[in-house]
């Protein structure tokens, strides 16, 4: 679509017949002679054919206008601000109709030729609009669909808003409960690094009675293997000493006195290993507990890792919310603006439906005068070509006449031309023989 736009500048008895057939009763003196009130009232009535926005509906805008002002006499602003709100709508109004240059003065100050002007656009305008009814469904059906969108986003947002309150609650239940969990952490990574230092001293410890219990291992089995030696060799020593008892006594003696010192010794390191088998299993004990704990550490760095995951998510559904209270409140605008379109859509569909048959009825007489004034036009332009073509023939008689005077003048002009040389050049030799014999000196210009 161009954008470039044209209406025409309609004569008053059309201006008076477009008015009438919205109701509007209008004069030729009040169109030729208008005041600021009659214009006022029937820019109004053009506004309200198509945007269904009256003085009526501006009523509680204003006074809320004037409910915000911290004057103790509002009373004082109401005209001012009656007067600039329409004024506002109907310099938009005056926009959409092309007349990019309308004011205040044409409302207070109107004048006839610009008054008409202004109406022309207005009505040409208004009947556009009223050929639109195909847009105005489609804009309804937009307008239902952004509804529908709206109470979607409204109930969702109710659900972010719900959750968000339900994590809102959740975490301001576990904050007591995290407490306790991060002085419970701190608490047991103490006892994990003094219990790791005490793990590290009993593994050095365990490690040095490990290689003690291996030097009482290999000196048990040479203590053994000696015993071993000493009943060979006592074996083999009876068999051959002579038999005495005072002998064998002795020997007897003695041997009891290195047995009984023998069993003392293995006593000894029985009881050692028996302390070492004890400190083995305190170690393992120990070392199972320290397991634990480092499982418990790991499940306390989960949870951890965890709550700070579950902060991170609040803090993105905070973003979030703020986000959607920004949408909403764009939203909630929006849809203002489309509750405020729809309303004024319908009403204007309501008059359109009442005014339908009068509209119809008038277009149909509309139609007929104009079918009337094309065949008397048409009438009239025929005889217009008639006329148009036999000036053309004679224009081409003049034109014919003219060619053959304009060479018949030339022909004359060039002799005349001719002879006026000659007499001038006869002329000056004439001169020349003249002041020749008076003895004159003549200078021609």
């Amino acid at each position: 679509m161009s954008g470039q736009y044209w209406f025409p500048n309609m004569p008053i008895p059309e201006i008076m017949t477009a008015l009438s057939e919205w109701g509007l009763n209008v004069s030729n003196e009040q169109l030729v002679r208008p005041s600021s009130d009659f214009v006022i009232s029937v820019y109004n009535a053009c506004l309200e054919q198509v945007t269904s926005i009256s003085p009526n509906v501006l009523h509680k805008p204003t006074q809320r206008a004037l409910a915000s002002l911290e004057d103790a006499n509002p009373d004082l602003y109401n005209n001012a601000i009656s007067h600039n709100i329409m004024l506002y709508h109907l310099t938009r109004f005056a926009t959409s109709a092309r007349i990019m240059d309308f004011s205040s003065r044409d409302l207070s100050a109107p004048e006839p030729e610009r008054t008409r002007f202004i109406l022309s656009a207005f009505i040409n305008f208004v009947k556009f609009a009223e050929q639109c009814t195909t847009f105005i469904s489609n804009v309804r059906e937009k307008s239902a669909q952004v509804i529908e969108e709206r109470e979607q986003v409204i109930q969702e947002l109710s659900e972010v808003q719900h959750n968000l309150a339900v994590l809102k609650a959740q975490r301001a239940k576990d904050e007591p409960k995290c407490e306790q969990l991060r002085e419970e952490n701190a608490v047991v990574t103490t006892q994990l690094l003094a219990a790791k230092e005490v793990h590290t001293g009993l593994t050095k410890e365990i490690e040095s009675l490990k290689i003690e219990r291996a030097h009482l291992q290999a000196r048990n089995e040479t203590v053994n293997s000696e015993s071993a030696l000493l009943m060979d060799n006592n074996s083999r020593t009876r068999s051959r000493i002579v038999q005495s008892p005072e002998r064998i006594r002795r020997n007897i003696m003695t041997m009891g006195a290195t047995a009984i010192e023998d069993k003392r010794a293995v006593a000894l390191h029985e009881a050692k290993a028996r302390d070492l088998h004890a400190k083995i299993s305190a170690l393992v004990n120990i070392e199972k507990d320290v397991r634990s704990c480092i499982e418990q550490l790991q499940t306390t760095e989960k949870e951890v890792q965890l709550l700070e995951a579950s902060q991170k998510e609040l803090a993105e559904l905070k973003d979030s919310l703020e986000y959607k209270k920004v949408e909403r409140g764009e939203l909630q605008k929006k849809t203002e603006r489309v509750h405020k379109q729809l309303g004024n859509a319908q009403e204007k569909l309501e008059r359109a439906q009442r005014h339908a048959e009068e509209k119809r009825q008038a277009s149909q007489q509309t139609v007929d005068r104009l079918q009337r004034d094309y065949e008397k036009m048409d009438v009239e332009r025929r005889e217009n070509d008639k006329q148009v073509e036999e000036l053309r023939i004679e224009a081409g008689d003049i034109e014919t006449k003219m060619s053959e005077h304009l060479k018949k003048s030339e022909a004359e002009l060039n002799e005349l031309l001719t002879e006026y040389w000659k007499l001038r050049h006869e002329t000056e030799v004439y001169m020349e023989t003249l002041a020749n014999k008076l003895n004159m000196n003549v200078s021609s210009d």
